[in-house]
C-alpha cells in the first residue's frame, strides 16, 4: 500500500517490478512486487460515499465505505449547493491529490438519495460502474419523434408473414416481446419455421440521437429489481413490441426444415408480422406436457425439432454446465423476500434453440460466402475461444485429486463433457463443474471468426435481440446490405465497435452481479447467527467461500476465523490443507457454517465454520 503514490482503484499506472524474480523452489516462483512511478490516467468511475458537511467548518468530505477505496475524498466547499445535502449518498469524481494533500480532492457529480433508500442503493450501483439510469431528454424526444404509423410503401418493401401462425413465448413478467416464431406445413410434408426479430434497424437510424445512445449503452442492464433499457421505452414497449393483434416489422430468418431437424433452405429479410398469441413459459410448458392447448399442433411440432436441435448441438460438442441458476425475488419496495433455484424447462429450451440456430445461419450466410470477393466481408461475430493450456492444466491437475482422469488429445469440448458426465450425481460434481466453468475464455465481440467452442459452433453471432443489445443491431445492418449485394464494410472500424460493447457486456454484468449481491446481503441481515449446511465454492490462501443451502447464497470463511487448526492454501491441488488435524478442503467439499455477518454498505456477507467438538 504504501508503495501506491496516491493511485487509487481503477487508476491507469506506470509500475516498476522491485523484486520477486527467480524461484523460491523447483515450479515455485516468487510473488512479483513493485510500486507505481506514474499516474497515467484517474480512472473515470466515480467513487460512492455519503456526504458529511461541517457547516462550522466549511469543510466537506465523502465518507467512503468500498473495500477497494481506503481514503474518504475531500470537497471543496464551494460545491455543497444546500444544507439538505447533509448526509446523502453522492457519486464523485477524483479531480486531484496534490503531494502534501492527505487525501484526494473530488467533484460531486450526482446526489443519489437517502442512504438504504432501494432507489438510492440501486442508483448507486449504476453510477459506481458509469451507467446511466435515465436518458436524456433529446434523446427521449428523438424517440418520441419517431411515427408510429407503417405505411403501405414499407408493407409493399417486406415479405408478408401477417397470415402466417405466429406467436412469442416470454416470461410472464416481460414487457417487451421483441422475438416470435411462425409456424406453418409445406406441401412437400416439410415445414417452414421463421424466426422474427422486430426491426430496430428501421426505426433507429446510424448517427441519429437515438443510435449514439444505444451505442454508448450498448446493452440493457439487468439490476435485481428493474431493467435500464437499451433504447427508449417508445421502441422498446411499443414499436418494437411484437404485442398480439398488432402489425409490426421484422427482419427474419425462415427456415425449410423437415422432421428430423434438417434445414433444406434458408431466407434472411425484412417481414410485417402479426403475432396471433403471446403465451408465457408457463403455458408454453403446460402444452409440450399435456398437448392440448391453443395453437399446441404448432407448438408441439416445434418442440420435437428443438429437441433435435439440442441434441444434435451437445452431439457436435457443446457443453453443458448444470450449475443452478439463482433469482432474488423482491416485493414492490425492493425489499429481497426469496431465493430460488430458476428452473430452466423445455419451452425455454424450445426458443433458445431456434434462437441459436437463427444466429448460427445468419453467420454462416455472410461469412462462408460463394463469391470469392464477399469472403471477406466485415461482419460482426459472437466468438469464444477454446481454453487456454495453462487453466486447462490446472483442471487436469485438480480433478486427479479426485481419482479423476481426463481424456486428453481429441476435442478439449469433449475431454470436458467426459469429465462432467463421469461426475454427475457424485460428491465431486459442484467441484468439477466449478473448475471446469474457470478454465473457460469469456465470449466476446469480434470481426475475426474463431468460432463458438461452448456451442459446438464455427459459425456464430447475436441476431436475436437488437431491442437489448448493440451488437445484434450492427449485424441486422450489415447483412441488410450484404442482401442488397452491398460490399465489405469497413472492418476497423466494427472491430472497434465490437470491442465497445465487449467492454460494455461486462461492465453490465459486473452491476448486476453488484445488485444481486447487494440484495444478497440485505436478504442475509436478519440471519445472523443462523447456522446452515454449504459448499466450498472458492479457495484462496485467505479464505474459503461458501454457498449455503438451499439460497446458494455465498459468504466468505476467513482463514484467521478457524480455531482449530493453521491452514494453509495449495495452489497446485487447489485445496487447504490443516498442519496439525491434516483435514482437507476443497471445492465442493461440504461444510457447516454460522453467519458472522452482513454488511449491505461493503456488500460482503462473513461466515464462520461450524466445527465438530
Amino acid at each position: 500500500a504504501h508503495r501506491l503514490r496516491g493511485a487509487l482503484h481503477g487508476d491507469l499506472v506506470k509500475v516498476v517490478t522491485t523484486r520477486g524474480r527467480g524461484m523460491t523452489a523447483p515450479g515455485k516462483y516468487r510473488r512479483i512486487e513493485g510500486e507505481v512511478i506514474h499516474i497515467i490516467e484517474r480512472s473515470k468511475k466515480p467513487h460512492i460515499g455519503i456526504l458529511q458537511v461541517n457547516y462550522r467548518k466549511r469543510e466537506a468530505w465523502v465518507i467512503m465505505e468500498s473495500r477497494v477505496m481506503p481514503y474518504d475524498i475531500s470537497i471543496p466547499f464551494s460545491e455543497i449547493r444546500s444544507g439538505d445535502m447533509n448526509g446523502l449518498k453522492v457519486a464523485v469524481l477524483i479531480s486531484e491529490w496534490p503531494r502534501r494533500a492527505g487525501a484526494p480532492i473530488g467533484k460531486i457529480i450526482d446526489v443519489l438519495g437517502t442512504p438504504g433508500a432501494n432507489d438510492t442503493e440501486m442508483h448507486a450501483i449504476l453510477a459506481e460502474y458509469g451507467l446511466p439510469y435515465r436518458f436524456e431528454t433529446v434523446v427521449e424526444e428523438a424517440a418520441n419523434a419517431i411515427p408510429s404509423v407503417i405505411t403501405q410503401a414499407d408493407i409493399a418493401a417486406r415479405r408478408d408473414f401477417r397470415n402466417v401462425t405466429t406467436f412469442t413465448i416470454d416470461p410472464a413478467d416481460a414487457k417487451d416481446f421483441d422475438d416470435a416464431l411462425s409456424y406453418r406445413l409445406l406441401p412437400d410434408g416439410n415445414m417452414e419455421v421463421g424466426v422474427h426479430i422486430a426491426d430496430v434497424s428501421h426505426y433507429v437510424t446510424p448517427g441519429s440521437e437515438v443510435d449514439k445512445c444505444a451505442y454508448e449503452r450498448g446493452t440493457s442492464v439487468y439490476l435485481v429489481d428493474r431493467t435500464v433499457p437499451m433504447l427508449p421505452e417508445k421502441l422498446c414497449n411499443e414499436l418494437c413490441s411484437l404485442r398480439p393483434g398488432e402489425d409490426k416489422l421484422c427482419f427474419s430468418a425462415v427456415f425449410e426444415m423437415d422432421h428430423k431437424g434438417k434445414v433444406h433452405s434458408s431466407w434472411f429479410g425484412r417481414t410485417v408480422n402479426n403475432s396471433d398469441r403471446r403465451f408465457d413459459y408457463e403455458e408454453a410448458q403446460n402444452i409440450i406436457e399435456t398437448g392440448e392447448g391453443e395453437l399446441a399442433a404448432e407448438i408441439l411440432e416445434l418442440h420435437s425439432l428443438a429437441t433435435i436441435l439440442r441434441k444434435k448441438r451437445f452431439a457436435a460438442g457443446a457443453i453443458s454446465f448444470e450449475r443452478p441458476e439463482m433469482k432474488v425475488e423482491v416485493d414492490d419496495s425492493g425489499k429481497p423476500v426469496n431465493v430460488y433455484e430458476k428452473i430452466s424447462r423445455e419451452s425455454n429450451w424450445l426458443i433458445e434453440e431456434f434462437m441459436l440456430l437463427a444466429n448460427r445461419m445468419v453467420a454462416e450466410w455472410v461469412g462462408k460466402a460463394r463469391k470469392k470477393a464477399d469472403k471477406s466481408r466485415a461482419f460482426v461475430y459472437r466468438v469464444h475461444e477454446n481454453p487456454n493450456d495453462e487453466k486447462l492444466e490446472a483442471m487436469r491437475r485438480f480433478v486427479r485429486v479426485f481419482g479423476l482422469k481426463t481424456k486428453t488429445g481429441g476435442k478439449v469440448s469433449a475431454e470436458i463433457n467426459d469429465l462432467l458426465s463421469k461426475v454427475k450425481d457424485t460428491p465431486a460434481q459442484d467441484a468439477v463443474t466449478m473448475m471446469a466453468l474457470r478454465s473457460m475464455a469469456r465470449a466476446r465481440y469480434t470481426t475475426d471468426n474463431v468460432g463458438h467452442y461452448g456451442l459446438a459452433f464455427d459459425w456464430y453471432t447475436h441476431f436475436t435481440s437488437p431491442i437489448r443489445r448493440y451488437p445484434d443491431l450492427m449485424v441486422h445492418r450489415l447483412l441488410a446490405l450484404y442482401l442488397d449485394g452491398a460490399s465489405s464494410q469497413d472492418k476497423a472500424y466494427f472491430e472497434e465497435c465490437c470491442k465497445h460493447c465487449s467492454e460494455r457486456e461486462q461492465i453490465a454484468t459486473e452491476a448486476e452481479r453488484a445488485s444481486i449481491k447487494y440484495k444478497l446481503c440485505e436478504f442475509m441481515e436478519d440471519k445472523v447467527g443462523q447456522v446452515f449446511d454449504g459448499t466450498i465454492s472458492g479457495l484462496t490462501e485467505w479464505g474459503m467461500y461458501v454457498e449455503i443451502e438451499p439460497t446458494k447464497v455465498e459468504g466468505m470463511v476467513p482463514l484467521r476465523t478457524i480455531k482449530s487448526d493453521y491452514f494453509e492454501f495449495d495452489e497446485e491441488t487447489y485445496t487447504l490443507n490443516g498442519k496439525g488435524t491434516h483435514l482437507r478442503y476443497t471445492l465442493g467439499s461440504k461444510v457447516r457454517i454460522r453467519v458472522l455477518r452482513s454488511s449491505v454498505e461493503q456488500k460482503l456477507i462473513d461466515y464462520e465454520l461450524v466445527e465438530e467438538e
